[in-house]
């Protein structure tokens, strides 16, 4: 009897036990500390593979895409299992549309050297720094008064540029060094896409030169950077960076110094050239500076002082905090079928702003198909699987998305062809640069044009950057249909251009005198169509 009662017992508390400890197992799985845990350990398993060969493993349950497909069959879900990353929202609408490229642009063309008060940085321990940094750079960083004003002006100043670019520059930095390494020049040079462009890739300036290494037109097809009404191969972070590695290095086996041919990269070889004659022979650049132009001759000193503060960021006490998108986490995937970026954000579940971050050169946010060119679509490693598993449903997705467009999509032209254009009654030269995506001197210049009057009937030549907008039953007479579009809670320029067929950011932003791209709710902007 004493022994059934042992029994029993035991039997009770060893079943009591399992249901506790499958309760405790349960509730531990949903923890968020336990299931963020697991994942880094499977991250660490994972980084401990090499990632450019891939892997054959067992199929495992969790791991399995599911592809949930709703009433709508245009409305598809697809899930991945693994802890999603999230980045801050707020800050990808600062790498995208961050205003940095004004404030650096126009700093360094109107750039002063009075001295400025600086008591954080002496110059006893400038000289030293600087002498520390020209012995191991084949740059003349030198000491001089010049110098010692842009860095303590940017460092009373341009704090927080400095620490903002300093954040994008985890991400783009590897990218460059990469690319400078591979074609043999020194690897300081990738400071200079901060003096270009801000590390904004879709950066245009006044002149229309585009891009993180600030390519003209002309310049950037030199060096195999092609231009058509979808395309900038010139925002194109990888392409661009390779063109002006070669471009960078034909200068300097031209003029044989990096200082002469960073100046040149700014004004070209000609006025660097011309500095040189005028000095008496000269081709130290702090000896030409004073015959080159004004904005390059503050380039270069822009150039060290940026320099200077990365190389030193830790003694000024900049930190490059925030959320970080390493460019060696992401990968590229080949593009098959014609597919939207809006498309990829919502069925893999990544940010709009992520997608545009790391494709920012497609310009109406469609990846096109044309024969003959390789169009890529770069996205977080931990997605392209997701992709590549799920493309055929993708790209159906993406065709019966452009089935239902109220618009046809522009035509796809190549832009480095000359056409001619026959002015017609209420045209004037802003009207035909908007238009063809150029500007009013553009025009003027390639059609010798003294004055902005226009005859009816005149051909003028035009070098088109971008397709002319599909007329309409809605437009009048006159012109293209104007709408207003007011702005609401969570929009950016990029989501909003989206919305009109043909239209860019660089539309809007013009079409409304914005110099920057924030926005704030209840905004009206005009959107011309």
């Amino acid at each position: 009897m004493k022994h059934l009662l042992y029994s029993i017992v035991f039997l009770v508390y060893t079943f009591g036990y399992s249901q506790d400890s499958l309760a405790y197992h349960q509730n531990k799985r949903q923890d968020p500390v336990y299931m963020q845990s697991q994942d880094t350990l499977q991250r660490i398993k994972t980084q401990a593979k090499d990632t450019i060969q891939a892997v054959e493993a067992p199929i495992n349950s969790l791991d399995i895409l599911a592809v949930k497909v709703l009433p709508d069959s245009t409305k598809i879900k697809l899930q991945d299992m693994a802890l999603a990353r999230r980045y801050d929202s707020l800050w990808l609408d600062e790498l995208y549309n961050n205003d940095m490229f004004e404030q650096i642009y126009g700093s360094i063309t109107a750039m002063t050297y009075d001295p400025v008060e600086y008591i954080e940085l002496p110059t006893d321990t400038l000289k030293a720094r600087l002498a520390e940094i020209n012995s191991r750079t084949p740059f003349n960083v030198e000491y001089n008064p010049a110098l010692e004003s842009v860095i303590k002006n940017y460092l009373k100043n341009r704090r927080s540029t400095m620490g903002r670019l300093m954040a994008l520059s985890d991400y783009y930095f590897p990218m460059f060094e990469q690319a400078l390494d591979k074609h043999n020049i020194p690897l300081e040079l990738k400071y200079l896409a901060i003096v270009e462009s801000a590390l904004r890739p879709t950066a245009e300036s006044r002149v229309g030169a585009t891009g993180l290494w600030q390519f003209m037109f002309s310049t950037g097809k030199m060096f195999g950077l092609n231009v058509n009404s979808y395309v900038d191969d010139r925002s194109d972070p990888l392409k661009a960076t390779d063109a002006a590695c070669k471009y960078l290095q034909a200068l300097y086996k031209r003029l044989g110094d990096w200082d002469l041919a960073l100046a040149a990269y700014n004004s070209g070889p000609g006025n660097v050239s011309k500095a040189i004659r005028r000095s008496g022979g000269r081709i130290n650049y702090w000896n030409i500076r004073q015959h080159l132009p004004r904005e390059t001759a503050g380039y270069v000193p822009a150039f060290l002082a940026t320099m200077y503060i990365f190389e030193y960021s830790k003694q000024h006490g900049f930190n490059s905090d925030g959320p970080r998108i390493p460019y060696i986490a992401t990968d590229t995937i080949h593009i098959k079928k014609q597919i939207a970026l809006e498309h990829v954000a919502h069925l893999t579940d990544i940010d709009l702003a992520e997608v545009a971050f790391l494709n920012p050169q497609y310009k109406l946010g469609i990846i096109p198909v044309v024969k003959n060119q390789t169009y890529t679509l770069r996205l977080p490693i931990d997605k392209v699987g997701v992709f590549v598993a799920n493309q055929d449903t993708i790209y159906a997705y993406a065709q019966q998305a452009f089935n239902k467009r109220e618009k046809p999509l522009p035509e796809l032209n190549d832009l480095d062809k000359k056409i001619y254009y026959k002015v017609k009654s209420g045209d004037y030269l802003g009207k035909i640069a908007a238009r063809f995506g150029v500007r009013i001197s553009q025009i003027k210049r390639w059609n010798s044009l003294k004055n902005n009057n226009l005859k009816v009937g005149k051909r003028l030549v035009i070098f088109p950057r971008k397709a002319p907008s599909v007329a309409t039953k809605k437009q009048s007479s006159k012109g293209q249909n104007t709408k207003t579009y007011t702005v609401k809670q969570g929009d950016s320029l990029w989501s909003i251009a989206q919305q009109y067929p043909g239209v860019s950011v660089v539309d809007i932003k013009n079409k409304n005198n914005l110099k920057s791209a924030k926005l704030n709710p209840g905004m009206e902007l005009k959107i011309l169509e």
